[in-house]
């Protein structure tokens, strides 16, 4: 899988054939894998964890579990909670967990994915999806995420330039 921080593009890949690709969006703050920075983190990446399998389009998801809330357009993020806006950057339908796999740039202290909570997974944004607005994860459209997700496995390797 490569994810084209440039082109806002994800490419699912069979060698280099690209086999599928969706529009994403990376960070606002662009590639940097800095803890704090905000960034979508640059190189070479593996899927962690793949979570929410069972779970219905839209499922918010907070510290990588179901809340038990279906998130839609003008909907609340939680029962009781105001409306939530694109700039919430809500985890939504599947969470796909990222591990550097490259020590000091994306692995290691002060820039390791998974410790920064890097992720592939849905949005309350889809109608920004093309643009860079996320705070460092890789978003894609609820539809997408849950495809994609039926086809990669955990340890897959993903490519961020």
């Amino acid at each position: 899988m490569l994810v084209d921080v440039a082109g806002q593009r994800l490419y699912l890949l069979d060698g280099i054939v690209p086999l599928a690709d969706w529009p994403v969006s990376t960070a606002a703050a662009g590639i940097d894998a800095r803890e704090g920075s905000g960034g979508t983190p640059p190189g070479v990446h593996r899927i962690g964890q793949r979570i929410g399998a069972d779970a219905p389009p839209g499922t918010v998801f907070v510290s990588r579990e179901p809340t038990g809330h279906v998130w839609g357009p003008g909907q609340p993020e939680a029962p009781g909670q105001a409306d939530a806006t694109a700039d919430q950057d809500l985890i939504l339908t599947r969470v796909l967990t990222l591990d550097g796999l490259e020590e000091g740039i994306n692995r290691g202290p002060g820039v390791d994915s998974a410790s920064r909570y890097i992720y592939l997974h849905g949005t309350n944004a889809e109608d920004r999806l093309g643009t860079p607005c996320s705070h460092g994860c890789v978003r894609l459209a609820n539809a997408d995420v849950a495809m994609l997700f039926d086809l990669v496995r955990e340890g897959d390797p993903v490519v961020i330039i």
